[in-house]
């Protein structure tokens, strides 16, 4: 299961609202990004993420994907 941790990132780096990340892309990877595409990556796992977007995520915020996302390998029960 990858399970996203945007919110992690940004609080690590001392960013707590949506206008300052998007403030940050823009000045940071030159990157536009709208106010519901803010809302949308803080308020749920993305289900499917541009290229770009993420190259300019990991750009303003000076991390990897590895960073952004966390693979946990679903728990396997013990076969009997």
């Amino acid at each position: 299961m990858l399970v996203w941790m945007l919110r992690k990132v940004m609080a690590d780096r001392g960013i707590w609202s949506g206008a300052a990340l998007a403030r940050l892309l823009k000045e940071k990877a030159g990157y536009e990004i709208s106010a519901p595409s803010i809302s949308a990556l803080l308020n749920g796992q993305p289900k499917q993420m541009k290229a770009d977007t993420l190259d300019a995520l990991c750009t303003a915020l000076e991390c990897t994907p590895n960073d952004l996302w966390v693979h946990t390998p679903p728990s396997r029960k013990e076969e009997t």
